[in-house]
């Protein structure tokens, strides 16, 4: 437990620091990468995500793979270790093979990697040795309620990357202006849809390590969604101004 409390304190603190880097100036990847920078120190798109999203997934399992015997009781403690697997078994697994983004900068990757190894150790070092449910936790309003949020979440998640990879050709790297599903009223619909698939992942969890990874999300992906939105006031002169950032009708 104190090794839990320290973790999540410490993801609590770099979330912070992420709002402070990233609020007035985006991280430089993307849209967002300064014209003038030059290629090398990249690598393909798909290959970058792959890589740095592949430990959020080998490290819980790991973790359960060296404990003897494996402890994930009750129920509701093997649902939440799976809904966190699942998550990014897509984000490894089916996401990278169809994404056509441009090549990533290996800088960024190096820091997405250390902190998916980091974030994977927490999640299921809890979950997997920390984590004491009542056998009827599935049946909590806690759990049902978070649930129901990963998944609408999730389903945002996909179907905002869905709409976007149909706005490039292949071999496309120009920028158009979303449309359809949440992205008639959000900017970063597919930002938004993962803020509350871990915000939900923490109330079905009820624990320190899922409320920090959601407020780190939050921190990370908010300020992102917002730099999306002022770039595509700025680019395109026919952009609906009726949209937000993030969220519909408030940001």
């Amino acid at each position: 437990p104190s090794l839990v409390l320290a973790l999540s304190s410490l993801l609590g603190a770099l979330a912070l620091l992420q709002l402070s880097l990233y609020l007035r100036v985006p991280s430089r990847y993307g849209k967002h990468e300064e014209r003038l920078c030059r290629p090398r120190g990249r690598l393909p798109a798909r290959c970058a995500w792959f890589l740095q999203e592949l430990p959020s997934f080998l490290v819980p399992a790991l973790l359960l793979a060296l404990r003897s015997p494996p402890r994930l009781e009750p129920l509701g403690c093997r649902l939440l270790c799976c809904l966190f697997c699942w998550h990014y078994f897509y984000r490894t697994f089916i996401y990278p093979f169809f994404t056509r983004g441009r090549p990533f900068p290996l800088q960024l990757l190096f820091f997405g990697t250390l902190f998916c190894i980091y974030n994977g150790f927490l999640q299921g070092y809890y979950l997997i040795y920390c984590a004491e449910y009542p056998n009827d936790w599935c049946t909590d309003i806690r759990f049902t309620s978070g649930l129901l949020l990963f998944l609408l979440g999730m389903g945002i998640n996909i179907h905002s990357d869905l709409l976007l990879r149909q706005l490039r050709k292949p071999g496309e790297v120009t920028y158009k202006i979303p449309q359809g599903g949440l992205f008639t009223y959000v900017s970063g619909a597919n930002y938004f849809g993962e803020i509350v698939e871990w915000f939900g992942f923490a109330i079905a969890t009820w624990s320190l390590p899922a409320f920090a990874f959601a407020f780190f999300t939050l921190c990370c992906i908010g300020p992102r969604a917002y730099h999306h939105h002022r770039y595509y006031l700025k680019t395109f002169t026919d952009y609906p101004k009726s949209r937000k950032a993030l969220i519909p009708f408030i940001f």
